[in-house]
């Protein structure tokens, strides 16, 4: 993690130092919740962030999603989401099935018990964020939630003018 802080005190871009920085703190700042929520999804239910992940878009979907579908959505190849719904089949959390009139589309849904164990993991992420935030008010959240959406259109901007 040190590197990570690091590359914030050695950014120099001339007359674009504090855009340099300023990016390097956000991808700091992003990087060090997502180890910490890695970590913690491991050790408190033996999971991974993408198995997790893949259950929270189960879990917006009660009726199943078709693997491509899961793939667009979680922005990986159609081989990665059948690795995963296989492991988490294997595990009782995940079940597929067809739909009888599209018999070639593959769905996925959670199962009872998947429902169960990703509600668990769902309340210990949202515990765990919060504790991450804890420094910030109200006030301080919803200031920086106001920024990082201009700058959200800011990069949108700039990247269509770059295309």
């Amino acid at each position: 993690m040190t590197e990570l802080l690091d590359l914030e005190a050695g950014a120099d871009a001339g007359a674009h130092q504090a855009e340099l920085r300023l990016w390097l703190r956000l991808l700091t700042c992003s990087t060090m919740v997502e180890r910490a929520v890695r970590r913690r999804l491991r050790q408190q239910f033996n999971v991974t962030l993408p198995r997790f992940d893949l259950m929270a878009q189960l879990e917006r979907s009660p009726d199943g999603m078709t693997l491509g579908e899961l793939s667009q959505r979680m922005m990986v190849s159609n081989g990665n989401i059948t690795g995963l719904v296989r492991l988490l089949g294997d595990q009782g959390l995940v079940a597929t099935f067809t739909d009888p009139s599209d018999r070639r589309a593959t769905y996925v849904r959670l199962t009872a018990e998947g429902r169960a164990n990703f509600a668990a993991m769902a309340t210990a992420h949202a515990g765990w964020v919060a504790a991450m935030f804890a420094d910030l008010d109200a006030a301080a959240m919803a200031r920086l939630m106001d920024g990082l959406g201009r700058l959200k259109r800011s990069v949108m901007q700039g990247d269509r003018a770059n295309v």
